[in-house]
């Protein structure tokens, strides 16, 4: 499942620069995740970088785009075309 980010948001960018598929950018008040683009960095790394290195715990799971692991990664494959993923 694609993830989102919370109010809890306190916009220091940390989480941008870490997504692999350029899926967050910075909102009106806090950033946010494009759901089209977010694979929980399934194809990237073993676990989602963004929640990783939020001081806040704003990233979470969004339950309105659940999606399987393997959903996740046939999205990698398709914004990443040609390249190999790193995680399965």
């Amino acid at each position: 499942m694609a993830f989102k980010i919370t109010e809890e948001c306190i916009s220091c960018g940390a989480c941008e620069a870490e997504c692999p598929n350029k899926a967050i950018k910075e909102g009106d008040t806090v950033y946010v995740i494009d759901p089209a683009k977010c694979t929980e960095c399934v194809g990237s790394f073993d676990h989602s970088k963004c929640s990783e290195v939020c001081p806040v715990d704003a990233p979470q799971p969004d339950p309105a785009h659940k999606e399987t692991r393997a959903q996740l990664l046939e999205k990698w494959k398709k914004l990443h075309p040609g390249e190999t993923p790193k995680t399965t």
